[in-house]
């Protein structure tokens, strides 16, 4: 496991460097992104050339973290986990719960540091030291540092931290060629941007890539079937273009494992769903960058609408929702027309709301009976201009309030809230049941 101080210490490029100089040295590489984050993994899936799988510990219960994390980690030679803001930080300051330490202990992971070195040098072995001391059962490999000014920085780095026992396990310089772009969701995804790709070889020669096989090799895992997907029993249609594109790749695999062909679409340019599909999900994304081309592909907004009137599941989540609904007002103040399946009116707003939620299932839908205990994420700048006049789901907020959201009825469940199917693979099979039928 990768792990840093904090966040913004480059976690995502020396992973996804990593992941490139490993590849390129013959070994098949599994990449993993704690948390529930849907940006970072695509460079890693780029530099591995395969995807990258979350593992998430508060929104997938620990015998499904290890599940998942062992059926991605035995197809490959190396697993590299990128960790999420500090090594110690989870869920709320007073443990380190749900943190990469936590995940790191759970799963039995060598964990190599990753430190910013800029403007520091004897300072690093003080704050490696401390990241390694601070908790229990941490077993720390290595360091790694970013943002190294010299071969000559690195030396002075290395030498301090000697004296407080880490190896240092290779550097990258600092080069504003390996600056990964961002905007209001964070990084822009490696279909957008990336690095320039001489520089990126250029960095990965200063990791030490033998000592850090050696300082992090573990005992293999319990052999693993590869998986086998059944013959398709229902057709479902996800969205995914430039405007849709949040799913994470083992929710996919637990729909085709209970029986679902999954076909593609895009909001943006097709004139029609796939023929035949029982079932339609609408992922997140950044519908609002793209508001105006979905709202000016009548037919589509036609048809979705079309599918969900004749009684056919439609599960929309975040940027999904936002589409379902009557329009959206982008980044400008524009108000676009959406889909109008259900009665929601959704803005842009300077306010991220964001976090995990312990929700209750407030109606039955294509996803979960009523009642269902369900853990989500939401990380969003839109907001309902409206009540939800049938709410999906109920959970109680950081100030005690009570919170009810989404919509709920009859075939569509659309909310803000993210869900991981492969916490239960009760869900996915629920989901397939109701589009098969």
């Amino acid at each position: 496991m990768l792990a840093a101080p904090s966040s913004g210490s480059g976690k995502t490029t020396a992973a996804a460097l990593l992941c490139l100089a490993l590849r390129a040295r013959g070994l098949s590489v599994q990449p993993f992104k704690l948390g529930p984050d849907y940006l970072d993994p695509t460079h890693l899936s780029r530099a591995a050339g395969r995807p990258a799988r979350n593992l998430d510990s508060f929104l997938l219960p620990p015998e499904r973290v290890g599940v998942l994390f062992a059926r991605a980690a035995n197809a490959a030679h190396v697993s590299v986990v990128e960790g999420v803001m500090g090594l110690y930080d989870g869920r709320d300051p007073t443990s380190d719960e749900h943190s990469g330490a936590d995940l790191a202990r759970q799963l039995g992971l060598r964990v190599v540091l990753l430190i910013d070195a800029g403007g520091m040098a004897r300072t690093v072995a003080a704050l490696a030291a401390g990241l390694r001391d601070f908790g229990t059962g941490v077993d720390v490999a290595g360091v790694i540092l970013n943002r190294v000014g010299s071969e000559g920085h690195a030396q002075l780095c290395e030498v301090a931290l000697a004296e407080v026992g880490l190896p240092l396990l290779g550097f990258i310089p600092a080069d504003p060629a390996l600056h990964l772009p961002e905007r209001h969701l964070g990084l822009l995804a490696a279909s957008e941007a990336g690095w320039d790709e001489a520089a990126a070889l250029h960095a990965a020669r200063f990791l030490r890539l033998d000592a850090l096989l050696a300082a992090t090799r573990l005992p293999a895992l319990e052999a693993m079937e590869p998986l086998q997907f059944p013959t398709a029993s229902a057709r479902i249609a996800y969205a995914w273009d430039e405007a849709f594109s949040f799913y994470y790749p083992d929710a996919l695999d637990e729909l085709r494992l209970a029986g679902a062909e999954l076909l593609p679409f895009s909001p943006l340019r097709d004139v029609a769903l796939p023929p035949g599909v029982g079932g339609l999900l609408l992922g997140g994304g950044y519908p609002e960058l793209y508001a105006a081309q979905l709202s000016t592909n009548v037919s589509m907004r036609r048809a979705v609408r079309d599918f969900a009137a004749a009684g056919r599941p439609v599960i929309g989540e975040c940027g999904g929702l936002m589409y379902l609904g009557e329009t959206l007002e982008d980044l400008e103040g524009r108000t676009h027309a959406m889909c109008s399946v259900i009665p929601a009116r959704t803005r842009m707003q300077p306010r991220l709301s964001l976090g995990y939620r312990e929700a209750r299932a407030l109606a039955a839908s294509p996803l979960a009976p009523a009642g269902a205990q369900l853990r989500g994420h939401e990380f969003h700048y839109s907001e309902r201009l409206d009540l939800p006049t049938h709410p999906a789901y109920r959970w109680t907020g950081h100030a005690g309030e009570v919170v009810e959201e989404g919509h709920a009825q009859g075939n569509v469940l659309a909310s803000y809230l993210h869900l991981h199917y492969g916490a239960d693979p009760a869900l996915a099979r629920r989901v397939v049941n109701a589009c098969r039928s």
